[in-house]
């Protein structure tokens, strides 16, 4: 499928998301890689980094295996940028479980994670195992994680001042752009990148919520790239052009139905709904990379 998507003309980009490591195997690592259109961007749930915990959320998975992975993708695209999903506080989890959760997640340098703070869900089986963890404990875990989380994707995003990368412009993806006179879209490996456009360039050449901008990395910070610079290149698309008409047509009478102004350069691919075991109906906590989940 990914290899097919690849030859879908005027397919800007597609996100490959949410594998199950059991079946993340070497020819599903040597599409992304091979194929021009695919993203290097890739969400691999962990949940926890013990072994222990891991049996006990039934996982087909250890640690050691997960790690083996990220491996084999970063041998296969170097500059893949990974998100993952972790779960602090299951039933039982001990400092020294946590302890291979921090270690993990510093071993993996996640580009990004969705941190959640485990609570009772009734009707799960862990509902009802015995050593729940105490909700103060939770969260002081939980801070420790977020902080290492932030640390982590700050240094990775520090790495990239100096690059040039290329932006798929997007419409709502910064809420300060208005204040800050900039605009924002996503890199090739989705991360957040707020950039400053060329505000004497001609109409034609103004970037559009779906066009291409191939923009200068001015800093890191622990969640987005900022570029001071106005871009080196703006490519109009098909996806812009279609902004651009929704934008400027008269409204329709005979329709109250919203019009969406998203851009439509990017088609996600999930692999498998991610199954997270009995988390905290709190909701999570990107860090890194924030991206849009459905509510609820």
């Amino acid at each position: 499928m990914l290899r097919g998507c690849g030859e879908i003309e005027g397919l800007e980009r597609v996100r490959f998301t949410s594998p199950h490591p059991r079946d993340f195997t070497d020819d599903v690592i040597d599409a992304m890689a091979q194929t021009p259109n695919v993203m290097p961007s890739l969400h691999m749930p962990l949940q926890s980094g013990s072994d222990r915990i891991l049996k006990a959320m039934r996982r087909a998975y250890r640690r050691d295996r997960y790690l083996a992975i990220l491996d084999r993708v970063r041998a296969g695209i170097p500059d893949a940028a990974i998100t993952t999903d972790i779960i602090v506080g299951f039933p039982g989890e001990t400092e020294e479980d946590f302890a291979d959760t921090l270690d993990l997640v510093r071993q993996a340098r996640f580009a990004g994670a969705f941190t959640f703070r485990y609570s009772i869900r009734p009707g799960t089986p862990a509902a009802t195992m015995d050593d729940q963890v105490p909700a103060e404990v939770v969260q002081e875990r939980y801070e420790r994680l977020t902080a290492l989380v932030e640390e982590t994707t700050y240094a990775e995003n520090q790495k990239l001042a100096g690059t040039t990368v290329e932006v798929l412009v997007a419409e709502g993806e910064g809420r300060k752009d208005a204040a800050t006179h900039r605009m924002s879209g996503r890199a090739r490996d989705n991360r957040l990148v707020h950039f400053t456009p060329d505000r004497t360039a001609p109409g034609k050449m103004a970037p559009r919520p779906g066009d291409i901008v191939t923009v200068t990395v001015t800093r890191g910070a622990p969640h987005y790239l900022l570029s001071d610079a106005v871009p080196l290149s703006v490519r109009r698309t098909p996806a812009g052009d279609a902004w651009e008409a929704a934008a400027t047509a008269p409204p329709s009478p005979a329709s109250t139905a919203p019009v969406s102004t998203a851009p439509v350069g990017t088609a996600p691919v999930s692999a498998a709904p991610v199954s997270a075991g009995p988390v905290s109906a709190a909701a999570p906590v990107l860090l890194g990379m924030p991206a849009r989940h459905p509510a609820g």
